[in-house]
């Protein structure tokens, strides 16, 4: 099976929103390069951002995410973003009525549920799972082999945070990736 990393950008008081779902400057980091991230010609970093960052989404297999991320992006127009292969939401719904049940996404109730699915849709590539909410239970659920952060110099005050509402605590390693970029700190910490 593949690693599972809870991943996102995130400000340095915890926060992936404000309280409106809004990164705000949280994602500044993607566009202010001259390297392109990926085809779209939008997602320019610093060489730095992209000798880490593309590797890891070469990587990656199947992202899962929450009902809301999946409703606020319009779920990606059924295409699921930056050349993932599949998307799993976790989420007590079914999909909405009008839903090309072609597209390569899966509705799982239960984060449990949606790993395992995810895990096996990944065929041991990485499976990513997206900060919040979903984050936080699967780390509290012991699901969660690493977490990595693209730390962005900006406090948020409030908002969605990077693990969502966890009530306990969680030791992870020291880090064993630290690169400074222009606009962000890329942080990965194995999970004990």
């Amino acid at each position: 099976m593949g690693k599972v990393v809870l991943y996102g950008s995130v400000s340095v008081d915890g926060f992936i929103a404000d309280a409106n779902d809004d990164p705000g400057p949280l994602f500044d980091w993607l566009t202010i390069g001259d390297v392109p991230l990926d085809d779209s010609g939008f997602l320019k970093v610093t060489q730095a951002s992209f000798d880490h960052v593309r590797p890891y989404w070469d990587e990656i297999g199947v992202t899962v995410t929450g009902r809301r991320v999946f409703d606020l992006t319009d779920g990606w127009d059924g295409t699921p973003p930056s050349g993932i292969d599949h998307v799993v939401i976790v989420t007590h719904r079914p999909a909405p009525a009008d839903w090309n049940t072609d597209a390569p996404f899966h509705f799982v109730d239960g984060i449990e549920a949606a790993v395992a699915q995810a895990q096996e849709l990944a065929g041991g590539r990485v499976v990513e799972i997206a900060a919040g909410d979903v984050g936080g239970q699967a780390l509290a659920a012991g699901l969660v082999d690493e977490v990595r952060m693209d730390v962005v110099p900006v406090v948020l005050g409030s908002g969605r945070r990077f693990f969502g509402p966890i009530d306990a605590p969680h030791l992870l390693t020291d880090p064993d990736v630290v690169i400074r970029a222009e606009r962000v700190l890329h942080l990965c910490y194995p999970v004990r």
